[in-house]
């Protein structure tokens, strides 16, 4: 299934998945292995690791903090994986991935409601205005972010001003309004059950 983890590469004929979508080896094509019951659960936690660029003991704790809120477990857990500071900075279009917007996080060009933030698991918040700093607004890297990601929507719960380097977060998004992966949040929460 394609993650989209390589930036503008997933969008063109050069994608991994296009060129060659079965296993390596001569009996690649042939092999098609039955997937059923826990198989299945991890699986879908490792495809959700992978989209959002976690680690096993980040995405369990984050697993454990959803749990303990309020609410479906699952729609909880994708909620706060996709109000991570790495995610919005990608779903507003200043990193062509999510590894990349981690990058200029984690070197500080990155500021949210006026402070500098080097943190990609920080958690935001509605009304929170995540914005790139002054000195950081020339990169190159940056503007050819935003000008590879120009055509590609924002999110309903984003108002992003993309000329101005900034977006305010307007609310929490819905489970209805992550749409682009094809997550079943509810095997993830089963695997964790047991």
């Amino acid at each position: 299934m394609k993650l989209f983890l390589k930036g503008e590469r997933c969008y063109s004929d050069k994608c991994a998945i296009e060129k060659r979508n079965f296993p390596p080896g001569q009996h690649g094509k042939a092999r098609k292995p039955k997937i059923v019951g826990y198989g299945l659960q991890l699986r879908e936690k490792q495809k959700a690791k992978r989209y959002y660029g976690l680690g096993e003991v980040q995405f369990r704790n984050s697993f454990e903090k959803a749990a303990r809120m309020k609410g479906v477990t699952g729609e909880n857990l994708l909620g706060m994986l996709e109000r991570r500071l790495d995610n919005i900075v990608h779903k507003i279009g200043f990193g062509t991935s999510r590894s990349m917007a981690r990058q200029l996080v984690r070197h500080g060009h990155v500021q949210v409601n006026g402070k500098k933030v080097d943190i990609p698991s920080y958690l935001v918040r509605p009304n929170d205005v995540v914005e790139i700093r002054e000195k950081s607004r020339d990169n190159a890297a940056i503007m050819a972010a935003r000008d590879a990601t120009a055509h590609f929507p924002s999110p309903n719960w984003l108002e992003v001003d993309r000329e101005g380097l900034k977006a305010k977060v307007l609310a929490s998004p819905k489970r209805e309004e992550l749409v682009q992966i094809k997550l079943d949040e509810q095997l993830i929460v089963e695997l964790y059950s047991k």
